[in-house]
């Protein structure tokens, strides 16, 4: 597994909402399959998956969604991708995987801390949708 080389500190990582499910995931108060976890963020087995991997790849810090996201969040939020691509890498199909980040309830976001959707396994179609 790969590891990050830089550690960000713990007042970025651990800014959490009361109440959101997600949040309570990565504190550990609701179940979830872990995939991978570092300072940064959690990665879990979607329950409702789409794809025969269906990953979510989750900041630790509390962002809404991507439209509320800040210039200090690009990081997090490119670092989810680096996070995606190694599951893609390990789960051995980087011929063909999608990562999605769905912003609003009219894209299908349900859970309003921002996550992104690695979805592969099979032949995805275009458009999604």
């Amino acid at each position: 597994m790969w590891v990050p080389k830089t550690r960000l500190p713990d007042a970025v990582v651990f800014q959490a909402m009361p109440g959101c499910l997600f949040c309570r995931i990565i504190r550990g108060e609701s179940p979830s399959k872990k995939v991978y976890e570092d300072e940064r963020v959690y990665a879990f087995e979607d329950i409702r998956p789409q794809a025969p991997t269906h990953v979510l790849i989750v900041p630790k810090k509390h962002i809404v969604g991507l439209k509320e996201a800040t210039p200090e969040d690009a990081e997090v939020i490119g670092y989810c991708h680096l996070i995606a691509a190694q599951i893609a890498r390990e789960r051995k199909i980087e011929d063909g995987y999608r990562t999605v980040f769905n912003v609003g309830p009219k894209s299908g976001q349900s859970i309003f801390h921002l996550h992104l959707h690695l979805l592969g396994g099979r032949v995805l179609r275009w458009p999604p949708g």
